[in-house]
């Protein structure tokens, strides 16, 4: 073809081909197991709590896309979902490698770090829920160690990096996964209350796909020590849906 540049054409060949590389069947089973068990139809609860999205609708902190797009970008960046991030890749890291002690200490922060007794319902409620459809349908030996190990309940962050690194699950793929998750679910409850139609509320998710990237890999990188949120409007969110009159949503 007249005007082809030989170099351009060759990197595009490139690029199709890297493209089209069929995954390893490490790779696969890693992400069929993603994709199942942070699918909002894998059956943890997570519709019927809204991280006290439901107390803000009706404080008239979240109206429309725009300020629920803006409410969770702090949520994520500064609060709940940063904060999530870290202790899951904690978990997840001391499944990996096989430090008992370090998995019971972070298992034990998640569930005292949480800011209302509805929020600890929430994780907790959805940690044990996610432990245990995944021992009836993806049992293994590395899961049952690592699930000893812990003293009490299970917070669901913990749960998703102990379950990922017991079946060899790559971290930063379970983190992002997670994340998305996590970021969906809110939306969809925000969806429910405020309401938004089914394109708005994808506007808001893709809005939120640097975020939610950028904090997948801060939490990557943090230590427990970074873990601290400054979203104090949401944690008073989830703080007065514990007494609000009329209530769709469990937190």
């Amino acid at each position: 073809m007249a005007g082809t540049n030989p170099a351009m054409t060759g990197e595009s060949d490139r690029t199709v081909d890297k493209l089209s590389e069929p995954l390893s069947a490490e790779q696969g089973a890693s992400l069929y197991r993603l994709m199942t068990w942070l699918s909002p139809a894998f059956p943890v609860g997570a519709f019927s709590y809204s991280s006290g999205l439901e107390w803000a609708v009706e404080a008239g902190d979240v109206t429309d896309a725009a300020t629920l797009r803006d409410w969770l970008t702090a949520m994520l960046e500064h609060g709940a979902g940063f904060c999530d991030g870290v202790l899951l890749a904690h978990a997840h890291c001391a499944v990996a490698s096989g430090d008992a002690a370090a998995l019971r200490d972070v298992a034990e922060l998640a569930t005292a770090f949480v800011t209302s007794a509805e929020r600890h319902l929430e994780t907790t409620a959805q940690g044990k829920a996610f432990i245990e459809i995944v021992r009836n349908a993806w049992a293994s030996d590395g899961l049952e160690r690592a699930v000893s190990a812990c003293h009490g309940a299970l917070a669901y962050p913990v749960a998703v990096g102990l379950v990922s690194a017991s079946h060899g699950v790559p971290l930063a793929a379970t983190l992002h996964a997670f994340l998305h998750a996590v970021v969906s679910n809110w939306i969809s409850a925000g969806a429910r209350l405020v309401p938004l139609g089914q394109t708005d509320s994808q506007r808001v998710l893709a809005a939120l796909e640097p975020a939610v990237i950028a904090t997948g890999d801060r939490a990557l990188d943090a230590t427990l020590d970074d873990l601290g949120g400054a979203t104090f409007r949401a944690d008073l969110a989830g703080l007065r849906h514990e007494t609000q009159y009329t209530r769709l949503f469990r937190s």
